[in-house]
């Protein structure tokens, strides 16, 4: 699907909101710093006014956050066709505010008043009777060149004011993107964070016996839907990783001989072999402009990380070390990476500059520390961590402190961050469990959920925005 397909009428929210108001409708209002509802880091805090002068906190780092009650009731569609699909924007939208743990859809039972038009100003007392404090209200319709149109507002129930309207036109085969999309403007304009919703993750899918297990690529919307497979099967796949510009990957594949790391570009199913590698064990990672890999290679009994430039081929070494130096991944500013060693005795996570040069150590916990990945915001650095018999995945600063556990168990591994740096995919085993399955969780260690997926699944590795 191509990410330019969908095209946002406007160039800015004022500009957006004109698009679609109609003269008599009240002007935008700007949110005051104190009503926004703003997500912060596990230092951070929740915040929304629940009346003038009032702020409510909820205290993320406490585990105890209340979702925001947001009523969105079923878009308005010009046809009956439109109607459906306008059913199904809805729905996708509070799916995806829902499994974000920050908002609490209202059951449409619930509601009030009928929404008719997105022209005219909501029955504010209505929804504050059910507790709404956010309104979302859309309308799809068909235009004469066939494509679809989408529009949506966003109110603040409480003040009565609009926050953002925008519309959108594509193709009708597009419309669980335009949602994807809704649901970003939305989680951004209350939130104040970027959103997610409107990406993909590629993974690694198993079916089969786990002695003859077949291993797929495939892709798929960051909400289960829509997969597909981008290799057959006849080779083992492993540690996709996506390129931070492109809609490119890299992955290993284990085929007749050694090892070979390839380039697939996801749009084309164009393939390019980058190199075979013997005694690799992880797939490269992508510099922040794409114009890199960085990579772990043996040689004997120790590994060293080098980088290649994927235009010359050529690769420069990083470090030159007796010990074993894997999983490297790039800070998103390029300056610096984080990787795996075992110099200190036994694997844990190191820090060094991206042009080589001293590495400083920065986990110190019990057990083995190892698959680390740099969060898109720079803040953490997630991690696997294996001790006391169990498999843990974790958050870190950069500079080592503020470790913190987000779940724990038999088999957890593979963290990859979602575009916003707040929720990370990893794939969890079961002890005596059938195979590997995915899971979200969010940086504060809340919303511990399951990903659907067709058969089992491993190794995921999350997509920039795709708009």
């Amino acid at each position: 699907m191509n990410s330019n397909s969908i095209r946002n009428n406007s160039s800015g929210a004022d500009k957006a909101n004109a698009n679609i108001m109609k003269p008599s409708q009240m002007p935008r209002s700007p949110m005051s710093r104190r009503r926004v509802l703003a997500l912060g880091a596990a230092a951070g805090s929740l915040a929304l006014s629940s009346r003038a002068g009032a702020v409510v906190r909820l205290d993320i780092t406490q585990g105890n956050i209340q979702p925001l009650p947001i009523a969105i009731p079923n878009f308005i569609g010009g046809t009956q066709d439109d109607d459906e699909t306008a059913i199904s924007v809805t729905q996708v939208i509070s799916a995806d505010l829902q499994r974000s743990g920050l908002f609490a859809p209202i059951d449409p039972a619930a509601f009030l008043e009928k929404i008719a038009t997105v022209d005219t100003v909501p029955n504010f007392p209505d929804w504050r009777t059910i507790n709404a404090q956010a309104l979302v209200t859309g309308r799809l319709t068909r235009q004469g060149d066939g494509r679809l149109k989408a529009e949506f507002r966003l109110w603040d129930v409480v003040a009565g004011q609009q926050l953002a309207g925008q519309q959108y036109f594509t193709t009708p085969d597009n419309w669980r993107r335009i949602a994807h999309i809704i649901a970003d403007a939305i989680y951004e304009r209350i939130t104040g964070e970027g959103g997610y919703f409107d990406s993909r993750v590629v993974f690694v899918d198993e079916t089969g016996p786990k002695i003859r297990r077949v291993k797929r690529l495939a892709i798929m919307d960051q909400d289960g839907a829509n997969v597909r497979y981008l290799t057959r099967g006849d080779e083992l796949v492993l540690t996709p990783r996506f390129s931070p510009s492109t809609q490119e990957i890299t992955y290993m594949a284990y085929g007749e001989g050694d090892p070979r790391v390839y380039l697939l570009n996801i749009e084309t199913g164009q393939r390019e072999i980058v190199g075979n590698f013997p005694g690799m064990s992880f797939a490269p990672r992508f510099s922040p402009d794409g114009q890199r890999v960085i990579m772990s290679l043996q040689e004997n009994s120790n590994s060293n990380l080098f980088v290649m430039d994927l235009r010359s081929k050529a690769t420069t070494r990083l470090t030159n070390t007796q010990a074993i130096d894997t999983a490297p991944c790039y800070s998103p500013d390029g300056t610096q990476i984080c990787f795996e060693s075992d110099r200190g005795g036994q694997p844990q996570i190191y820090v060094m500059p991206a042009v080589g040069g001293p590495a400083q150590r920065i986990s110190f916990g019990d057990g083995i520390y190892s698959t680390p990945v740099w969060s898109p915001s720079g803040d953490y650095i997630a991690f696997t961590r294996q001790y006391e018999n169990k498999f843990a995945i974790g958050v870190m600063k950069p500079d080592g402190s503020g470790e913190r556990i987000l779940t724990e168990g038999f088999h957890n591994e593979g963290p990859t961050f979602a575009p916003n740096g707040r929720v990370i995919m990893f794939f969890r085993d079961e002890e005596g469990g059938p195979g590997p399955s995915l899971f979200t969780i969010d940086i504060a260690g809340r919303n511990d959920q399951k990903v659907p997926t067709p058969s089992f699944a491993s190794d995921p590795a999350w997509s920039p925005l795709l708009s």
